[in-house]
């Protein structure tokens, strides 16, 4: 198939137009930034104004392969001329073919398709309150600072007030601990607990990885008290550190780090590139408790979501996307060091693993403009704005970097150039 062709820039301003348009019709619920998106090519996109971004925020760790990628456009196409849509009374190839890709990248097990994280990880839940049924354990414990999604049961999880203000109360059976502290997930355990919870890479909290102990601590203590230990791997996985789940980057060259896993994996994000889906891996002894009847989706698995994601997966392996992720990603993380060492007054540090970074800002930056009421974050993305790229806030102080996995050093280097533009004159 010829490569898609992105369509010319709208020459006059439309933004008005198109912000009505929004408060007229859409639902406020999001704090979006004064830019109106056009059309997007590669790693770049550009507003209905014409102006071009490099996006190294990658709508949020989803668009894997970066924008208008002709794989994924002729998988579309293609599948679209056969089947686009199937009850899951029926079988079909595209699906069964997915499932076995994801079970053989992770271990031994089965894989339930939907449509977005939120929706893995509410089938973890409900396959949590299956095995603990019966003995009447039904508690799930999280993490403070973790993100779990944003319906009732997945704000519920989520270890921040913020998520949860306004929607109280919460569902029951969620506790929250402290991330990375074993001794406090051991103390939180209750005769109702029946599974833990964690983010291989807290990213909504900071981008703040597990420790290969923390990992190994709670596989142990999981199987001492007989509980279910789940990965929410929605932003972290999918290749962005360098393999293909997270824990597998944390735990790499660790004395049993390849035997580790999970009970359960939520997945979503890249597993599309921007075609929304959803899925979670269930470990072998568990991956026949949600029986028939007992969960189910409409849309989710379909033949035409199962395209893109295989196909996704084709070029990941093709292009070794993976090893780019880790070469690129370190990269960028250790320019972004050299930034917090050359201007120590604006930038703090920065973390992560692959193409999952954080850039953390100096608390009460002096000449930092806008409504200091406002996130430094936010206000430092409006800078970035202006000067050309996109990147994600993440709390108060971090700014995300969350590109696609086929993001090439000379973009890597141009979106340094942009950062430390905007961080000298900060700290001039």
């Amino acid at each position: 198939m010829n490569e898609i062709v992105p369509p010319p820039p709208i020459v006059r301003n439309q933004f008005e137009m198109v912000r009505e348009l929004f408060s007229k019709h859409v639902v406020p619920s999001y704090g979006r930034f004064d830019i109106a998106l056009s059309h997007g090519a590669g790693s770049h996109l550009f507003d209905v104004n014409g102006k071009r971004y490099l996006d190294l925020g990658g709508g949020i760790a989803v668009c894997a392969l970066g924008h208008a990628h002709p794989a994924i456009t002729e998988a579309l196409v293609d599948q679209s001329r056969k089947l686009v849509h199937s009850s899951n009374y029926y079988y079909h190839e595209p699906q069964g073919r997915l499932a076995q890709a994801l079970v053989n990248l992770i271990g031994p097990g089965k894989v339930f398709f939907c449509n977005s994280g939120a929706e893995a990880n509410e089938g973890l839940f409900k396959l949590a309150r299956k095995f603990g049924h019966d003995e009447g354990r039904f508690e799930i414990i999280t993490t403070i600072n973790s993100f779990h999604g944003r319906t009732l049961a997945g704000i519920s999880a989520t270890g921040q007030e913020k998520i949860k203000k306004g929607f109280e109360p919460m569902v029951t059976g969620f506790r929250q601990v402290p991330y990375n502290d074993l001794e406090a997930m051991r103390a939180m355990i209750s005769p109702a607990t029946a599974a833990i919870m964690i983010e291989g890479i807290q990213g909504e909290g900071g981008v703040t990885p597990a420790s290969p102990e923390y990992l190994f601590g709670l596989r142990q203590l999981c199987d001492e008290k007989k509980l279910l230990l789940f990965m929410d791997e929605v932003q972290c996985g999918h290749f962005r550190t360098g393999r293909f789940q997270s824990f597998q980057r944390i735990l790499e060259g660790v004395s049993g780090g390849e035997q580790f896993l999970p009970d359960g994996i939520s997945m979503a994000k890249s597993l599309g590139g921007g075609f929304p889906m959803g899925a979670f891996w269930v470990r072998a002894p568990y991956a026949d408790l949600l029986s028939a009847g007992t969960h189910g989706t409409t849309y989710g698995g379909s033949p035409l979501a199962c395209a893109v994601a295989l196909k996704i997966l084709e070029v990941i392996e093709r292009e070794n996307l993976e090893t780019n992720a880790r070469e690129t990603g370190e990269f960028l993380k250790s320019t972004l060091r050299a930034l917090a060492r050359k201007y120590p007054s604006v930038v703090k540090s920065a973390r992560g693993l692959g193409l999952m970074l954080g850039m953390e800002l100096v608390p009460d930056i002096p000449n930092l403009p806008g409504d200091p009421a406002k996130a430094q974050a936010a206000r430092f993305a409006l800078l970035l704005h202006a000067a050309g790229l996109l990147t994600i806030p993440a709390g108060g102080q971090i700014l995300r970097l969350l590109p696609a996995l086929n993001l090439s050093r000379a973009e890597a280097q141009e979106g340094v150039r942009i950062i430390e533009s905007v961080v000298a004159k900060l700290a001039a």
